[in-house]
Formats: C-alpha cells, structure tokens, sequence
C-alpha cells in the first residue's frame, strides 16, 4: 500500500506577509474580521500568534466596536473586511467620529476585476466614497509591491496621528474568483 503525502499548502503571496509584518511592526494586539479568503493568511497567522487576538465578527459593524474598545483598553486593533463589509458599517463609523478614535480598516475589494458574483458590484463601485463621506482616509493598492508601505503608512496615520483610514486591497491582488459547483 502507497500513502501519497498531502499536496503542499502553497506560500502565501507576498503582499499577504507583507501586512502579516508592517502589523506585527506596529504593535498590532488584535484584530476582527468576518472570514474572507483575501485576508486568510493574516486571519491563520494570528491565530496561531500568542501575541496577537483574533476576533471572529458576525457581522462587520461589530468590528468598529472591537477596534475601538481595544484602544480604549490599551491596544492597537485592526478591522479586516470585504467590500460588502463597509456598507454594513456605515451607521457605526459615526462613533468614530463623535469619539475621535484612531482607526484602520483593511478592505478586500469584490465587484471589481472579473466578478462574478452581481450582488457585489454597487457596493465595490461605491466603497472609496462611502468611507470618504463617513470621515475615513481612503488609500489603496492594486500591486503587491505597493501593500506593505500603504499598510505601513496607514498605520502610522492611524495610531501616530489619530486618524481614520481604509486600505482597499484591489480585486486583481487576491485574484479571479470562481463560483464553485459540486
């Protein structure tokens, strides 16, 4: 009898240890996400790091609670989202505002390059502004070399000066997505 091994997990892309390391380098102690595949390698590595606390969201507005109650408590935290995420989001963004409290979000893009799913589209279409109007910094990456320093300066923005910002992670930097079927 043969026993083939498991295949091997492919390396991640570089962009996503990129932000693994610009979090760990700022002193990132948690982070709250819904489950998303653009962010998995980030979500894996946390929770196998003893010095950073993933938290699992139901729900993306749930996150601007977790982030900010963390800076209350001492700690830096960032939200991890989809798109779609940042409409649910819309109405809490406000007690970032109202409190003044830094703030990151990291946004994996959907609706964009080769979506196939529709129901993505008008929120992917209207991300950059929504967060504009609600006060948040908007910076964005298309390529992977561009990841690390915009993550990097969005954390500098967001825990040196106080500052609300947004990272959008384009749609080509995570890849096609296919509507799989059994």
């Amino acid at each position: 009898m043969t026993v083939t091994p498991p295949a091997p997990t492919p390396a991640p892309p570089t962009w996503q240890q990129d932000i693994l390391v610009a979090l760990k380098k700022r002193d990132v102690r948690q982070i709250a996400y819904v489950p998303d595949a653009g962010h998995s390698y980030v979500i894996r590595e946390a929770q196998r790091d003893p010095d950073i606390q993933d938290v699992v969201l139901t729900t993306e507005e749930e996150g601007v609670g977790v982030v900010s109650g963390a800076w209350l408590g001492g700690q830096r935290a960032v939200l991890l989202m989809q798109s779609s995420g940042v409409g649910n989001c819309v109405n809490m963004f406000s007690l970032l505002e109202a409190c003044r409290f830094p703030f990151l979000t990291l946004v994996t893009m959907r609706g964009e390059y080769a979506e196939f799913n529709p129901w993505q589209g008008p929120m992917g279409r209207t991300t950059r502004q929504a967060l504009e109007l609600m006060g948040i910094t908007v910076l964005r990456a298309d390529r992977p070399d561009e990841v690390g320093e915009t993550v990097e300066a969005a954390l500098d923005s967001a825990f040196g000066a106080g500052e609300r910002v947004a990272v959008l992670l384009g749609q080509k930097l995570i890849g096609r997505k296919k509507w799989e079927r059994d």
